[in-house]
């Protein structure tokens, strides 16, 4: 039986990194990974909507990972999205992965034509074979890419041994209960409610605001396994707040999460690949008063 105590914890979703021209920046990925490592977080999620995958191209995505396992790799449990909107991408970056040694890789299911389950498992299982000697995670994130994973197509994904688990983005806690009946690791993926994700069977947390805040996240984590519920209900929230808050900009809230970043002393990785919006001159007030929450928060909670 495997060991799957490695994928147990907090895993930031990897943010895109780039340069002032746009570009994929090396050494932002690598200052990213080395903020993330300092921080004392179980692992990474590379190449998710986080890290704006649908905006780059393979080689853009191939960069960023290598970039990754070069600062981190065997000290970080590395998770690596590769799904593109065909199968042969998809499977050149998931044998590119796993080439590099990754722990797992992970596929959403094809977006904007809207395939039957089985051809879901096809895709997903022909994903899977490019990188036969690592694990498979299945993303569920019916919210973006219009189809909901079910408990058929998990029983039917469950009969290929490499499938290990979901991160599951789906609002209805009780999809976390389902696929951990199933004999599924799941991840929770709302971070509004992961003490909640975490009550209901998931096995840690993969989230798109965590390394705004991973002392945050972490203590939540930490009050779980020590029983502190009550701690954790109020941390949980005050990141329910400080959510609000980011998303209360005009620009994307990944270019109101790397400014954080910046504030709290973190490294420069630039900007959001169009068509994601930009700061607006509006923004920057709310920035600050979300960077001063998380401060206060880390204060008093950690």
């Amino acid at each position: 039986m495997k060991d799957l105590s490695k994928y147990q914890g907090i895993f930031p979703a990897f943010y895109a990194c780039y340069d002032q021209d746009g570009k994929v920046s090396a050494p932002a990925v690598r200052a990213l990974a080395k903020f993330l490592l300092d921080k004392g977080v179980k692992g990474l999620y590379v190449g998710g909507s986080s890290g704006e995958c649908i905006y780059q191209s393979v080689a853009e995505r191939k960069e960023t990972l290598e970039n990754v396992m070069a600062e981190v790799g065997g000290k970080l449990t590395i998770i690596a999205h590769v799904a593109c909107n065909n199968t042969a991408d998809s499977r050149e970056l998931a044998a590119h992965a796993e080439s590099l040694g990754v722990d797992a890789v992970a596929s959403i299911p094809p977006i904007y034509f809207h395939l039957p389950p089985k051809g879901i498992a096809k895709y997903w299982n022909d994903i899977s074979d490019a990188a036969p000697n690592t694990d498979f995670i299945i993303y569920n994130i019916p919210q973006l890419a219009g189809v909901a994973l079910s408990v058929p197509l998990l029983q039917e994904m469950l009969k290929n041994p490499r499938v290990v688990g979901v991160k599951n983005s789906s609002m209805p806690v009780q999809d976390i209960q389902m696929w951990h009946d199933e004999g599924a690791l799941v991840f929770n993926g709302p971070d509004e409610q992961l003490l909640s994700g975490l009550a209901a069977g998931a096995a840690g947390g993969i989230g798109g605001t965590y390394a705004a805040m991973p002392e945050l996240y972490l203590e939540i984590f930490r009050c779980f396994k020590a029983g502190e519920m009550e701690k954790g209900r109020e941390a949980q929230n005050e990141c329910c707040r400080i959510i609000y808050k980011m998303c209360s900009t005009q620009g994307n809230m990944y270019a109101v999460i790397k400014e954080i970043l910046r504030l709290q002393g973190g490294p420069d990785i630039g900007g959001v690949r169009a068509p994601l919006l930009a700061l607006e001159p509006g923004d920057q007030a709310i920035i600050v008063q979300a960077h001063e929450m998380i401060q206060a928060a880390i204060a008093k909670y950690c």
